[in-house]
């Protein structure tokens, strides 16, 4: 069958298409039996894309065009079957007006390395800083959806767009999701981490809620990710299996990763949390299986814009050993070829993604997080200098506002604002060059019960996730140039206290080779300190930056003495405060 296209009214690139296809033979389980593809050629594109499974008779395969001109498929499959095979189609593609860009930062291409390979940008070079917030369970009842568009204020009845758009006005463009949590549910069970320590299995503890049942629900209207039951001999209910897979459930987080889309977001996707692989390694065939879902999260949306992770890597227990993870991945790679339209790949991490998995080739973006003091950031420093080739790098998990309650400040308080913002100037500077990754209680565990110590109504309205924008406007202050910076808070003493565990006492900083930009931030209780490094005999202007507001304040003409030094100027007034010098005329 021909599906021709071309006299339809055409697409714009960057744009999904969906090939559905039908299969004529039956399969017991078509999620492991059959795969199914189209070979996509286009103006400079000529590549084998794969396709997944959607219920019942049912294959999609999502496409997309990434130049205008014409586009031509035909189907293929494994097992050959007369309904998957042998279908073709064509399209027709037009570029996005600029008007109709700004309107959609999603229509300029997804996501790339810039040149030096430390930050990020648009296929069409439009520089991107992401600003993320931390919504795990997205695809579950927990983030209501409504069909219609009636506008819900910010309280127990909102719904996931109210969310999204809340977000949208703080200047926000990204959020983090794990697609599919597939052991979690309220099994009433008390918080145990491990249900055989013998053997080191690990099935329950999703969230542990310091003192509540040790797995929350987490299906949404199609069900949960996989069926039951599952193999885990004696936990056939709690951990399900892995091999049969409910599409039903995954049609209903498309929707909402297309609304995402269409508001100009890059939802960053993690196929499944670490706690789900001792069972999944130990029960079912690893790397094979896991490597199959990977690769069907990847296919299902591989057309939309987005960040790719194939594991959620927050902590070293109940998981197998991180490298271990690279296994599976590369087996997709290997078989399938890397994401077809460019999407990036990434993961979670436990310290940062090069401790974790080194330096795989399948990571082309780079994270650190799960370490909630500014001691973390010395991780993207490292990524930084080490990466090769370089790569860009963000914190996806830092200081959580109001989180873990035994540790944080109440979420909301000054004290707690100061720690986010810390994490977040802290971690730009250190290398976190693409971006940040912003975080809070009740957000991040979607917490709706009545007793949950904080619903997500209402910390998405606390003061440093609001505050999260203002990073943006300090590292764009200067253009691009804020891709050039190199890190090294040793050009400013003194940077280090003691206090390895706070967000208290330190400084960081970054330079471009010119010296020609200096960017620097103070952590509250930082002592006034002295610049090293710049150009001798040469004057530079200065501006402090609020954090809390997003406002310069001009400090003055600072030259160097000969030995390079500058002595940097009295604070504004208490607390953390930015920094940026620039030399005055031109490098000198």
């Amino acid at each position: 069958m021909d599906q021709d296209q071309t006299s339809c009214p055409p697409l714009h690139v960057w744009e999904k298409l969906e090939v559905t296809l039908e299969a004529q033979e039956t399969y017991d389980n078509p999620y492991t039996e059959v795969e199914v593809w189209v070979d996509l050629c286009g103006p400079g594109f000529e590549k084998r894309v794969y396709g997944f499974w959607d219920g019942g008779d049912l294959f999609r395969v999502r496409v997309l065009a990434t130049a205008p001109g014409e586009w031509t498929w035909s189907s293929g499959s494994t097992p050959p079957d007369a309904g998957l095979s042998g279908q073709q189609g064509r399209f027709v593609t037009v570029e996005w007006t600029e008007a109709e860009k700004s309107e959609n930062p999603c229509r300029r291409g997804f996501l790339r390395a810039t040149a030096n390979g430390h930050a990020l940008e648009y296929a069409d070079g439009m520089p991107c800083f992401l600003l993320g917030d931390t919504w795990w369970s997205t695809p579950t009842f927990r983030y209501p959806w409504y069909d219609d568009e009636r506008a819900r204020t910010i309280g127990p009845e909102m719904g996931f767009k109210d969310m999204v758009l809340f977000r949208k006005a703080q200047g926000y463009n990204c959020i983090a999701i794990i697609a599919a949590l597939p052991a979690w549910a309220n099994d009433g069970y008390p918080p145990t981490i491990w249900l055989d320590e013998s053997a080191d299995i690990g099935v329950r503890n999703a969230w542990p809620q310091w003192g509540t049942d040790s797995a929350k629900n987490m299906h949404n209207e199609g069900g949960r990710p996989f069926l039951f039951p599952g193999r885990v001999p004696g936990y056939q209910d709690v951990y399900p299996d892995v091999d049969r897979l409910n599409p039903a459930y995954f049609q209903y987080m498309d929707r909402k990763i297309d609304y995402l889309n269409a508001q100009g977001f890059t939802p960053f996707i993690e196929v499944a949390r670490r706690d789900v692989s001792r069972c999944w390694a130990g029960y079912y065939d690893w790397p094979e299986s896991y490597a199959r879902y990977v690769q069907y999260v990847f296919s299902r949306y591989q057309a939309n814009h987005c960040i790719l992770s194939p594991i959620h890597f927050d902590w070293s227990k109940m998981t197998v050993p991180s490298r271990e993870y690279n296994e599976p991945i590369l087996l997709v790679i290997d078989r399938y070829g890397p994401p077809p339209f460019g999407t990036l790949l990434s993961a979670n991490a436990d310290a940062s993604t090069l401790l974790n998995f080194g330096q795989a080739s399948w990571i082309t973006m780079h994270q650190v997080g799960n370490r909630r003091d500014h001691n973390v950031c010395w991780h993207l420093t490292e990524i930084y200098h080490e990466c090769d080739p370089p790569r860009p790098a963000l914190n996806g998990e830092p200081y959580y506002a109001g989180w873990p309650p035994h540790i944080a400040a109440p979420g909301g308080s000054e004290e707690d604002d100061l720690s986010c913002r810390a994490a977040m100037y802290g971690s730009l500077l250190s290398g976190g060059f693409a971006g940040h990754i912003y975080g809070a209680d009740g957000l991040w565990g979607g917490d709706i019960e009545p007793g949950a110590l904080t619903r997500m109504w209402e910390s998405i309205e606390w003061p440093s996730g609001a505050q999260l924008e203002h990073l943006r406007t300090f590292a764009l202050s200067e253009g691009c140039r804020y891709r050039d910076l190199v890190p090294n808070a040793d050009l400013v003493y003194p940077s280090r206290s003691h206090e390895v565990h706070t967000h208290r006492g330190w400084a960081f900083c970054a330079r471009t080779p010119e010296k020609d930009l200096f960017m620097l931030y103070f952590e509250a209780g930082c002592p006034r300190g002295t610049l090293r490094g710049a150009l001798a005999g040469q004057t530079y202007t200065a501006r402090w930056f609020d954090p809390r507001t997003g406002k310069w304040i001009e400090a003055g003409h600072l030259t160097a003495d000969p030995r390079c030094h500058i002595a940097l100027p009295e604070y504004p007034s208490t607390g953390d405060w930015g920094l940026k010098l620039v030399l005055e005329g031109g490098s000198g």
